[in-house]
């Protein structure tokens, strides 16, 4: 059995506290100013979709702000409505714009609100019209100074009426359903 000396155990226990210490900080620096919302995809690369502007406001809460890059997304007229879509290998993927009223902020670690209004839908490109019921739902973790968001599945016909709550974001973690790792186009969502 590997024994250490006392200065270095002590040494190695000083180096952890302070790690420790400092990874509640890190982990609880607001969002603030211009970060760039890129897709990372299936082939490895990655596309800068537009920019969300954090803003810290009273009680603890951040606003955003989501700009898409429509030179990055291309047309799509589906289901007589207009979609900015991004074309990949075999699946198109498409932003579906939340429709209705939400303060348009987040609170912690609480991104829900961001998460619904970073909505899409996937499909094949033979496939006719907007296939709402292949919902992406982009979970969101902070990893770093970044936060990365995870597919998940939804059907976004949910949303096709204005839920009873317009102050609680629809889809819950019981409306939302894992999907198999690298099965989706668009991999994950990254905002840094």
């Amino acid at each position: 059995m590997l024994r250490l000396s006392c200065s270095l155990r002590r040494a190695w226990a000083a180096a952890t506290l302070a790690l420790l210490a400092t990874a509640p900080a890190l982990a609880q620096a607001p969002l603030a100013g211009s970060k760039a919302l890129k897709a990372r995809l299936g082939d490895g690369s990655q596309v800068v979709l537009g920019t969300v502007v954090f803003t810290p406001g009273e009680g603890g809460r951040t606003g955003f702000a989501l700009t898409l890059d429509h030179k990055a997304l291309s047309d799509h007229f589906l289901s007589m409505r207009e979609f900015k879509c991004l074309s990949g290998t075999g699946e198109i993927t498409c932003h579906v714009p939340y429709p209705y009223a939400n303060p348009r902020s987040i609170q912690g670690q609480d991104y829900r609100w961001l998460e619904h209004s970073l909505l899409f839908f996937y499909k094949a490109p033979r496939d006719f019209g907007a296939k709402l019921w292949n919902g992406l739902y982009f979970e969101f973790q902070p990893q770093g100074a970044a936060l990365v968001g995870t597919p998940k599945a939804v059907d976004l016909d949910q949303i096709s009426a204005p839920p009873a709550d317009l102050g609680t974001p629809p889809f819950g973690r019981d409306l939302r359903h894992d999907i198999p790792a690298d099965t989706r186009w668009v991999r994950a969502l990254v905002i840094e």
